[in-house]
């Protein structure tokens, strides 16, 4: 039977990459999300083999990034997941592995690597992009990837979704914490990175790849 694969990504032009890539290796697109509200409803609209998903999807009720891949991850667990990003931080790659995910791809790397880890799935096997292995193979969370490695991962989520604009309360919001939590998540990480202001933030999430 022909693999169903759903898209998931919230740039038109990625996903008519993929969809042109997937229609190459003669697999059938079941439906297309460009956010996570999009992503949920195809998941119940669509039967589908694969999920080939962006991490950083803004915008919407549903949240993104390590809370949709949990839930998913939660409700559909026997469901192949190939994640797309742009991030660079090794703790952020170490926790989407963690999360159960079948692949990991750099977005940068171009569609091939997404055909790597598209057959990786039908075999059974992981995949992750090479520029990430290299990093992850030092050691995950080594000391090579920086203060940030000693953040959890909610404190990581929490200061990634911060850098992109969204405040404490939208992010407990959308992550369905309390502001409480998000705002001692937030100080906390603050205090292990040694950063004094919101503005350290986004200078720190901007170098070391905790943003787009």
């Amino acid at each position: 039977m022909t693999m169903r694969v759903i898209i998931a990504d919230d740039h038109p032009t990625v996903r008519a990459g993929v969809r042109l890539l997937l229609e190459g290796l003669q697999l059938h697109v079941a439906a297309e999300a460009d956010s996570p509200d999009s992503l949920f409803l195809a998941l119940d609209q669509a039967a589908c083999d694969l999920l080939i998903t962006d991490f950083s999807m803004p915008g919407g009720q549903e949240a993104d990034g390590l809370a949709l891949l949990q839930r998913i991850r939660s409700e559909r667990p026997a469901l192949p997941i190939v994640v797309l990003t742009m991030l660079g931080n090794v703790g952020v790659h170490g926790s989407i592995l963690d999360s159960g995910v079948q692949g990991l791809v750099d977005k940068g790397a171009g569609t091939a690597e997404i055909s790597f880890a598209i057959r990786a799935v039908e075999q059974g096997r992981s995949f992750v992009s090479a520029s990430f292995k290299e990093r992850l193979m030092q050691r995950r969370f080594s000391a090579g990837s920086g203060a940030a490695a000693r953040l959890s991962p909610r404190e990581i989520e929490v200061i990634r979704l911060f850098a992109s604009g969204m405040t404490v309360s939208a992010i407990a919001q959308r992550l369905a914490r309390s502001i409480k939590t998000v705002s001692g998540q937030k100080i906390d990480a603050m205090g292990k990175l040694g950063l004094q202001s919101d503005l350290d933030i986004y200078v720190y999430a901007r170098e070391h790849g905790l943003a787009p």
